[in-house]
């Protein structure tokens, strides 16, 4: 079973909204990392805000943006551009 599930499927907006184990700021790392290994997709870049992970990560050639804020304790996948890799969000919404 995984510690990660779907709470929103957006696909007109491009977007995935999970539910994750209650995570603090500075220990989003870990629960992100394990987040990207089960999607089978790797890290580009990461950058960290004030109250902000962005994380630029690949999944099969597509590009999304995983982004995790502290203040609500959300987790979400959004698609660069809301029009493009669809069909990799619904992938990736049917892994959890």
């Amino acid at each position: 079973m995984s510690l990660f599930s779907v709470v929103e499927f957006d696909k007109e907006a491009g977007r995935i909204i999970f539910s994750v184990p209650e995570f603090y700021f500075d220990s989003f790392e870990v629960i992100g990392k394990q987040l990207i290994t089960a999607m089978d997709a790797r890290i580009v870049e990461q950058q960290m805000d004030a109250d902000l992970h962005s994380w630029l990560i690949d999944f099969e050639g597509a590009q999304f943006m995983l982004r995790a804020e502290h203040y609500s304790n959300s987790v979400w996948l959004e698609a660069l551009a809301r029009t493009e890799h669809q069909e990799e969000l619904a992938f990736i919404a049917g892994l959890f």
